[in-house]
């Protein structure tokens, strides 16, 4: 072969035993989100093809979020057969260096890097916004609507606007509207904020406006129970979970909240682990260059996907451990972010010295 060639072979095995990876996981990932959406089928209008859909929209995430993990145990299985077919050992018997073998393996990673940002930066967040949306509107019975002033609902009558939506059961800057016909009067109502307790809603600081022919009367009150149709599944459906915004959406959020002066420090953490993620695909490839030269053909293929899924969750277990040292204790987010493919980096790099 000449070495144009090589490198195409050598990283067309990374890339198919990845594509055949995500063949795999990626069936079975769709089985526990419709399993887990079975729960509301039944409710309001949300039926057995609504959680379908849902689930074929939500994949694209998660295929995006096990990528790096697909990519080291494709590129275990896809070299690992050139492996059990003594085509490694006859490559560096022909003075192919292990740093080749690494650098054609590494070509597959930028392709399949390229490929896992456009599914998680362009394909994902578009695809998922609309599975919540259509759960939204079936779960809500088509009375509510997310829009760039918040979230609108018409709630027994009133007219609901939601500012900022925390959680299923913490809101902010409510505001409520409804016109009483028989005293001829709008009611305009502020909440600061409120909770959900004990089945119930709890609106605090509150200012509500009388508006009539006769003028304006406000009254203030520190608390009060708010019933309401919108309960916390409903609202748990609008909250936008930072890992489904792109990178772009991710960086206006955090100007804002730092505009407002908020705490950004989940997002920004959220943010430099997609700006570092194809650093971290990469990091996989290397990580298993090592592991199948090291043992050539003595380790068979349930070997292998048993050190890829040991490796992975080595990382996950490192990765999440520096995510809340920069959430807990002020670690820079850039820093939580670039540590743990950086380590596995290093580590890498060192045992292709050693098998060298």
């Amino acid at each position: 072969m000449i070495p144009g060639i090589l490198d195409r072979y050598l990283a067309g095995a990374v890339i198919g035993g990845t594509l055949l990876t995500l063949g795999v996981l990626l069936p079975l990932l769709g089985f526990f989100i419709l399993a887990n959406e079975l729960e509301q089928v039944g409710t309001a209008g949300y039926r057995i093809q609504d959680a379908l859909l849902f689930m074929v929209l939500a994949l694209p995430r998660y295929a995006y979020q096990v990528f790096p993990i697909a990519t080291l145990i494709g590129a275990l299985l896809g070299l690992g057969a050139l492996a059990n077919r003594s085509e490694l050992v006859a490559m560096r018997a022909a003075g192919i260096s292990i740093l080749r073998i690494a650098w054609a393996g590494v070509m597959g990673g930028i392709v399949l890097a390229v490929i896992a940002m456009f599914v998680g930066e362009v394909v994902a967040p578009v695809a998922e916004q609309h599975g919540l949306e259509l759960k939204r509107t079936a779960l809500s019975g088509e009375v509510a609507q997310s829009t760039d002033s918040g979230f609108w609902a018409i709630d027994d009558g009133a007219y609901v606007n939601i500012r900022e939506i925390l959680s299923g059961t913490s809101l902010r800057a409510i505001s409520t509207y409804r016109v009483d016909n028989t005293a001829g009067t709008l009611i305009a109502t502020y909440a600061e904020g409120a909770r959900y307790v004990d089945g119930q809603w709890v609106l605090e600081g509150i200012s509500r406006s009388h508006v009539s022919q006769e003028g304006v009367r406000i009254e203030r009150l520190p608390n009060a129970g708010w019933d309401s149709m919108l309960d916390p599944g409903i609202l748990e459906v609008v909250v936008v979970d930072p890992r489904i915004l792109p990178v772009w959406g991710l960086w206006k959020y955090i100007r804002f909240m730092r505009i407002n002066a908020q705490d950004a420090g989940n997002y920004e953490v959220i943010f430099w682990g997609k700006v570092v993620y194809p650093l971290l695909t990469l990091s996989m490839v290397l990580v298993s260059i090592p592991i199948l030269l090291g043992s050539a053909r003595s380790r068979g293929t349930g070997v292998r996907m048993f050190v890829g899924v040991m490796v992975g969750i080595v990382y996950y277990l490192i990765s999440r451990t520096f995510s809340y040292l920069a959430l807990i204790y002020g670690l820079s987010p850039l820093a939580a972010a670039l540590a743990p493919p950086l380590l596995f980096v290093g580590a890498a790099m060192l045992l292709l010295r050693r098998v060298g």
